[in-house]
């Protein structure tokens, strides 16, 4: 009976806890969001809430009633009866019911989510380890967006932003109020793009595509993660989206699609240069796997210190495996994503930082050469 009692009384103080004022202040429910179907599912989400609070405030009422009315002190007697077919008949339809109730909404939510007809905008999602890759597939346009939280952040030298591993550098911007179709895929490990204010969860898997939509009714920045275990960098792959007025994204994507490529110069590209911006763009694309000092974690991911392919005199070898990836490995190929700059750089300091000190420059035209 004291167990019966305690379990009681921990059951009503969670509910209260649970439904009171200052928790729904807390905001740790889920979120209202900013489209129709992430509205669609907080109202389902809420509207079972309430079924359960029901659903326990009857069960809990006739337990409570049950042992204050039967109590020992009281005379009660066990009853002996082998069936009740009016209980039977009551615990199995209303249980049908209640079932129903939760179905018909849910299935209507459920075909909501899988509309996809009608779009005004198609985004291609792709995951890497650890990158967003975005295609706007009408306008031609695409990028990777990538983390930007200093690496002085992460292993705590610098005190942590609001922000902390939610921040890009290129954040995926999209029309409000406009119908935007998303196609999602990998191209490696499974990969999840959540944004919970979007209503949208939808996994990446290789060599698979799965939809999903949205129509988003307010200008903001909404933020998500990678929601599917993917890697030693899981945590690293944030989702930014920016939602503009259809006027502001419309110039946006026309400046991009209309953007000149970058030039490539050797004009003021020296050793000092490219082994300063190498350092910053190695840690950001390379660091993850193969380690902020080059020692790599092998097998999957070899040591760079004194590899045969960054100390080799061979410049273009390194050259071709930085552009071109390695084939059935986790190096994937970087030409897409860097521009000749940036490969240069990544590559001269990979020549010698770490005591390797080859002296090797590689030039941005010598990476313009190996693309063609």
């Amino acid at each position: 009976m004291v167990g019966l009692i305690r379990f009681l009384g921990a059951g009503l103080l969670g509910a209260c806890v649970l439904f009171s004022p200052a928790l729904a202040a807390a905001d740790i429910n889920m979120p209202r969001g900013v489209t129709p179907v992430s509205q669609d599912i907080y109202g389902l989400h809420m509207y079972v809430i309430w079924i359960v609070v029901g659903i326990m405030a009857v069960v809990y009422g006739v337990i409570i009633f049950s042992l204050v009315r039967h109590r020992k002190s009281k005379g009660a007697v066990a009853d002996t009866f082998s069936q009740n077919n009016l209980l039977e008949i009551v615990w199995t339809v209303v249980p049908l019911i209640i079932i129903t109730a939760i179905a018909v909404p849910s299935i209507r939510v459920l075909i909501e989510m899988d509309d996809y007809d009608a779009a005004d905008l198609t985004v291609k999602i792709t995951g890497h380890q650890w990158k967003w890759q975005y295609e706007y597939l009408d306008h031609g346009v695409g990028f990777f967006s990538l983390l930007t939280t200093p690496m002085a952040e992460v292993v705590g030298v610098e005190e942590k932003d609001e922000w902390y591993l939610l921040e890009v550098d290129e954040p995926l911007v999209l029309p409000t109020n406009r119908k935007v179709r998303f196609v999602v895929t990998s191209n490696d490990v499974i990969h999840s793009w959540w944004v919970p204010e979007l209503g949208i969860k939808r996994d990446a898997v290789p060599g698979y595509i799965y939809e999903a939509w949205a129509r988003i009714q307010e200008p903001g920045t909404y933020r998500g993660q990678c929601a599917e275990l993917c890697g030693v960098n899981h945590g690293f792959m944030p989702i930014v989206v920016k939602a503009v007025a259809p006027a502001e994204f419309d110039q946006w994507i026309a400046a991009r699609a209309n953007a000149a490529p970058p030039v490539t110069s050797d004009r003021d590209w020296n050793l000092s240069t490219a082994m300063t911006r190498g350092a910053a763009l190695y840690d950001q694309h390379c660091g993850a796997c193969h380690k902020f000092d080059g020692s790599g974690m092998p097998p999957t991911f070899p040591s760079l210190r004194d590899s045969s392919i960054t100390t080799s005199a061979d410049v273009n070898r390194h050259i071709d495996v930085v552009m071109n990836g390695v084939p059935n490995t986790a190096m994937p190929n970087f030409a897409p994503q860097l521009d000749d700059e940036e490969l240069a750089a990544i590559i001269t300091y990979e020549r010698n930082a770490w005591e390797h000190d080859t002296g090797d420059l590689v030039l941005p035209s010598q990476i313009q050469a190996r693309r063609q």
